[in-house]
């Protein structure tokens, strides 16, 4: 992974919580640590590739999949079958992340993919899985198959005051019930998607005052974003491949009001505009990726400026 440190990419976050666990006794906590570790290793070995960061959150942990977006689920479905014996909440994100080293030379993730995955973990009871609207709106698109899966869930509001759309994972089905259907001869939900994927145009799901953008191909993908650059938008996350699928993240045109520019200068971008309003915008969707602002939003030499450090987690 040393080569994607610190680059930002969209990537599905599975995020898992240990009900419970801090209270329990420093003895009974190694060894629900050692069954959960056993059973988030078996499901990684359903998945081929091993593209994916793992990040121990000591209560639970963190998956971050830079591959196929639906590596998430069949991940996320066999951990929530290890539920029944090892309590636990689940939740699943699609956002932009970025893969930072850390003090021990460890790759780390930062960003609002993997806190917002946090975020619809939290609102889980034990033993659901909940994913994300932004997740959703990829998913269930891939296959049909995968679209039956999702039940929509009432709106729910963080401690920010933050309000995400969630969808519950069907908890009558399993991970060893084929996703196609019965039919003798069906294709494997893998290979329905792939071939879905194939055949339709660029997908934009508008997640506020961002539009993410997924495609089969990187042309389609980079086709809608020269459309919304041109209304005035902004390049949030540049086109970047995942597995088969390539994806990219803007800022919303209709909600743009000034255009600034971002510079990215080491671990520190800077935002310039000819407003006040227009600077402090922009600087309000990098922090919600994440971002945190430095100082103040200042006028040099007619110019409005700010200066965001992007090494900040924003947990």
């Amino acid at each position: 992974m040393a080569d994607e440190s610190g680059r930002t990419l969209v990537c599905s976050v599975l995020f898992l919580d240990l009900i419970g666990y801090s209270k329990k006794a420093v003895a009974e906590q190694h060894d629900i640590k050692q069954v959960f570790n056993g059973a988030l290793a078996e499901s990684l070995d359903l998945l081929k590739r091993k593209d994916r960061v793992i990040v121990d959150t000591g209560d639970g942990a963190a998956v971050v999949f830079l591959g196929d977006p639906e590596d998430a689920i069949i991940v996320g479905m066999a951990m929530r079958e290890s539920a029944e014996r090892i309590p636990m909440r689940l939740g699943i994100n699609l956002g932009p992340v970025r893969l930072m080293s850390d003090l021990n030379d460890q790759t780390n993730v930062i960003g609002d993919g993997i806190n917002v995955a946090q975020r619809v973990m939290s609102f889980a009871e034990p033993g659901q899985l909940l994913v994300s609207a932004s997740y959703h709106a990829v998913v269930a698109r891939v296959s049909e198959h995968y679209g039956r899966l999702f039940t929509p869930v009432s709106k729910r509001q963080d401690k920010h005051a933050r309000e995400h759309e969630v969808y519950l994972v069907d908890d009558s089905v399993r991970l060893q019930e084929p996703l196609s259907g019965p039919q003798s001869g069906a294709p494997t939900a893998r290979a329905a998607a792939a071939s879905a994927a194939r055949a339709e145009p660029a997908k934009v799901h508008d997640a506020g005052a961002h539009l993410m953008i997924s495609a089969a191909s990187r042309e389609s993908v980079e086709a809608a974003l020269r459309q919304f650059l041109a209304q005035g938008a902004s390049v949030v996350t540049p086109t970047g491949q995942m597995g088969g699928k390539w994806f990219a993240a803007c800022t919303h045109p209709a909600k743009s009001r000034v255009a600034c520019k971002v510079e990215t200068v080491g671990f520190q971008r800077v935002v310039t505009g000819p407003t006040r309003q227009a600077v402090a915008d922009r600087v309000a969707d990098l922090v919600s990726y994440g971002d945190k602002l430095v100082g103040d939003i200042e006028e040099v030499d007619g110019t409005w400026t700010a200066i965001c450090d992007t090494g900040f987690t924003g947990r």
